[in-house]
């Protein structure tokens, strides 16, 4: 589907409603519930090199100068090299963080259509398709820096259509990195209020498996990304052949 087509089913959708994906969004959790804490604790295990990799500079520094350890002031070389890895960093997390949102969309649709097919949690990271959530990371980096210096505003205003991007690449993988962000954005305006308040709620809803003993929240964190799904359902809508 290419982006004016996109563009085109997204203008003539009707505004979504934020009762129907709320309660649909919990209908779908009792589905998915253990598919959504596999992902996030994959998640937490592809990250975890990069907050290895972060840690690198300090700690042969400490094994090199075991005094270092001693005073409050680290050497400004290791300073140098954490703050120049921080990109790399963050993008890393960004890029398996998005790729593996990415693929768990995919799996609730699968589970919404009541589709007997195998749980690929690592479909993004296959056939090249990450090179492409590489460039969106970077986008995304880069918008978020961009908000945070208009002193918070901004950022409020663009992680409406960030949280999109895992959706767009999911369901639109025929789209370049570019178009993906651009989807996002035509999205997220239209309906910024209501997707505002989604993540907001669920995100609250979702945090309440801490009540369980503190893990619980490791099996209700993800549903917080189920509406995801269902405003690019309501919002963009998919072909009929795919339905």
């Amino acid at each position: 589907m290419s982006l004016e087509t996109l563009d085109q089913k997204i203008t003539e959708k009707p505004p979504l409603e934020f009762g129907l994906i709320f309660s649909e969004s919990i209908a779908l959790f009792k589905k998915v519930w253990l598919q959504g804490f596999i992902t996030l604790l994959l998640t937490l295990v592809t990250i975890l090199p990069f907050y290895i990799m972060i840690y690198i500079p300090m700690i042969a520094a400490g094994i090199t100068d075991p005094d270092m350890l001693r005073n409050e002031e680290m050497p400004p070389m290791v300073v140098v090299a954490m703050v120049l890895l921080m990109p790399v960093f963050l993008v890393g997390v960004m890029t398996f963080g998005i790729a593996l949102n990415a693929a768990f969309l995919r799996i609730c649709r699968q589970k919404d259509n009541n589709e007997v097919v195998s749980e690929d949690y690592f479909y993004f990271f296959k056939d090249g398709r990450l090179g492409k959530i590489v460039i969106v990371a970077l986008i995304m980096l880069g918008l978020s820096l961009l908000g945070s210096l208009l002193c918070g505003l901004g950022i409020l205003y663009v992680i409406v259509p960030m949280s999109l991007f895992p959706a767009f690449l999911a369901f639109n993988e025929e789209l370049n990195a570019m178009d993906t962000v651009k989807a996002s954005f035509a999205l997220g305006n239209k309906n910024w209020l209501v997707i505002f308040g989604l993540l907001i709620v669920m995100g609250i809803v979702a945090e309440l498996g801490i009540i369980l003993f503190c893990v619980g929240v490791l099996f209700t964190a993800m549903l917080s990304k189920i509406p995801t799904y269902y405003i690019y359902k309501y919002g963009v809508g998919f072909d009929s052949l795919n339905e």
